[in-house]
């Protein structure tokens, strides 16, 4: 790619896109460390204590991740949202590395107080916002039976909260759509004005309860934030879960998406052998992006792409 092409970006100002040429050939490229259900029975690299995800920041920065996605966890591994340890994190990695946080905010419980209190208090660049209600299962073809069975509740006024705490701490919502009425439903909150351009959207697909891993799935997502009132400007990322992972990151590319790999989404490389660190699959997600003629996005230019304050 030449110096004069790489050198166009996008301008921003505040939080609306001023017209201008966001270059296609680049891809903003994201990896979540660990989730919140995966653990060292399954997979060893799985980090749990936040200097062991902060080094798993560090191999995926290195690798070319922009942005990492984190989930805390206790040093036993078990999920936690202690605003303490979330500020731990945040603490180690930027001892490490000035990748972007993408903090998780997902919460079963109609309570999100702790998940406010993380927000506004460590200030990382983007908060993940799960979008809507949905079954959320795991269902074994071996077993015939279900790995777990739940249902993954997120009220209007559950989102508005979080958007409120996001708002006033300046931190970008990452729309966690998991099927298109979660897209759909973006749209009063534009009107609210609790949502204001660019929008950032992140696709998952091939959760039992949400929309297939098909490139169709990705299409119809993309029409409907295309088709909103006002036709907002976004960008958009997939997260394909499990089987179909490497296919779904592959389709994302083609059509012009941002991508996100780690120990979160998938535990294995392209060949089959289990991954042994998240740097292992941000290499592989970087070469994907490579070949098909794209580039992966530096931290500067991901915080200009996604519309995040200067600071963050």
């Amino acid at each position: 790619m030449s110096e004069a092409k790489s050198a166009k970006r996008t301008t921003y100002t505040g939080e609306q896109r001023i017209p201008g040429e966001r270059d296609p050939d680049v891809a903003v490229v994201t990896c979540a460390l660990s989730g919140v259900l995966a653990n060292r029975k399954q997979c060893p690299g799985i980090p749990y204590t936040p200097a062991e995800i902060a080094d798993e920041a560090k191999r995926a920065y290195d690798a070319g991740a922009a942005v990492v996605h984190i989930h805390a966890r206790n040093d036993d591994g078990s999920p936690t949202f202690e605003p303490a340890v979330f500020a731990k994190i945040k603490e180690e990695v930027r001892a490490r590395c000035p990748v972007l946080l993408n903090f998780s905010t997902g919460t079963i419980l109609e309570d999100t107080s702790q998940q406010e209190t993380i927000v506004k208090e460590s200030r990382p660049a983007i908060a993940a916002l799960n979008m809507g209600t949905m079954n959320y299962s795991k269902y074994s073809r071996e077993k015939k039976s279900f790995a777990f069975d739940m249902i993954f509740p997120n009220t209007y006024s559950k989102i508005m909260r979080m958007l409120v705490a996001m708002n006033e701490a300046g931190v970008k919502p990452e729309l966690e759509c998991f099927d298109t009425g979660h897209t759909n439903g973006v749209w009063p909150l534009l009107d609210m004005g609790l949502l204001k351009p660019p929008l950032q959207f992140s696709f998952i697909v091939g959760v039992l309860g949400g929309i297939p891993g098909t490139v169709e799935s990705l299409q119809l997502q993309t029409q409907i934030a295309r088709s909103m009132p006002g036709r907002p400007h976004f960008e958009w990322e997939v997260i394909g879960i499990s089987h179909g992972h490497w296919r779904m990151m592959a389709a994302a590319l083609a059509l012009g998406g941002n991508v996100r790999t780690g120990l979160e989404d998938h535990l294995y490389l392209p060949n089959g052998e289990m991954a042994r660190n998240n740097g292992d699959l941000v290499d592989v997600l970087v070469r994907m992006v490579r070949d098909v003629g794209r580039r992966p996005a530096t931290v500067d230019e991901a915080r200009e792409i996604l519309g995040l304050r200067s600071d963050a």
